[in-house]
């Protein structure tokens, strides 16, 4: 890849500062100067093409640590991520996530190339609804405001009123006019939707549909009283994917960048984090001070992400890799995160 011994040291360097302390690592490594040393080319090389080619990288806060503090331009959750890919003026925007993030930047950054490193990074909450799907319950449910939840393909935001994220969606049902909501795609989130409004005294109906995240669906309570067994003064952190028991029993409750904004500013002696392992990283990184339990699980889409992957996007990206959205659609899914935009800023 055409770099000096001294660069690849100094990248190695640096790369250690970053990744000294992640402990959670899905494929069981130990980061040191070797292991540093062994990615350090292709860093140094992915940066020098984003430079040369006017590109820039998102990183979801769920992909490998090597290429959130190696390569990522941006990190973190959905909501700042298309924040991000909305206000971009790069030519090209490599998505380091899943396909569904991708067509949401295509959707706001439309001049931009955007490119996924692996079209097989899906998503079952995103993969569990279609456009066809969303119109069957719009027409059997005619008087309902359509809600959907971020992790949803641009043929269903284009089918729906409004786009949330798990950090925002309880304010914006809640302020929404319509008394009828239907919450597509995660029946879990729109299970622990109804449970807070009920808290917040809102009076709505939420009909959904029966999507749910293959990671966060998992966790039980009993994972959760074990662990307060075992570890006192334990604080229990969950994703609103989680099911409603799990929520409930949980200490807080949240999006991945409220999750990340908990942990750093509590003082409590352990956490258990009951989200994708990935946040566990991103905290071990940011946060070396943290003690972090056993709980976590690996999203297998996510971790599709490689930095040969996007090596290779960047280099010359095939045709698959590079995400196309028909323009009527475009326009028509860009109104419902808009709208999210809107309304989230009003909050």
């Amino acid at each position: 890849m055409g770099n000096s011994a001294q660069a690849i040291d100094l990248e190695s360097e640096r790369l250690l500062r970053a990744l000294m302390h992640v402990d959670c690592d899905p494929r069981g490594r130990k980061w040191n100067f070797d292991s540093c040393r062994e990615i350090a080319p292709m860093t140094l090389e992915i940066n020098r093409l984003k430079k040369e080619k006017d590109a820039v990288i998102l990183t979801h806060s769920y992909v490998e640590p090597e290429i959130i503090y190696g390569v990522g331009d941006f990190k973190g959750d959905s909501y700042y991520l298309s924040l991000m890919a909305r206000d971009s003026r790069a030519k090209i925007i490599i998505f380091a996530g899943v396909v569904f993030m991708a067509e949401t930047a295509k959707i706001l950054s439309p001049d931009a190339t955007v490119i996924v490193p692996d079209r097989n990074s899906g998503c079952s909450l995103a993969d569990s609804i279609t456009g066809e799907g969303v119109r069957r319950l719009k027409a059997v449910h005619p008087d309902a405001t359509v809600v959907c939840y971020i992790n949803s393909t641009a043929e269903v935001k284009a089918e729906s009123d409004v786009c949330v994220t798990s950090g925002n969606v309880y304010d914006i049902v809640a302020g929404l006019p319509a008394r009828r909501i239907i919450f597509v795609p995660d029946r879990l989130m729109a299970e622990n939707l109804r449970v807070e409004l009920r808290r917040l005294g809102v009076d709505k109906e939420v009909i959904s549909s029966d999507g749910t995240c293959m990671v966060h669906e998992e966790f039980t309570t009993g994972q959760v009283l074990a662990a307060r067994s075992q570890f006192p003064g334990l604080k229990v952190v969950a994703h609103p994917e989680c099911p409603p028991d799990v929520a409930a029993a949980a200490d807080f409750v949240g999006s991945t960048g409220a999750m990340m904004k908990y942990v750093k500013a509590s003082s409590a002696p352990y956490f258990l984090m009951l989200t994708e392992c990935g946040l566990v990283g991103r905290l071990e990184v940011e946060s070396p001070e943290k003690r972090f339990i056993g709980g976590c699980r690996l999203c297998p889409y996510m971790k599709l992400n490689t930095l040969k992957g996007i090596l290779s996007a960047l280099e010359a990206p095939r045709e698959d890799q590079i995400v196309t959205i028909d323009e009527d659609l475009r326009r028509r899914a860009s109104l419902s995160i808009e709208r999210m935009f809107r309304l989230a800023a009003s909050n």
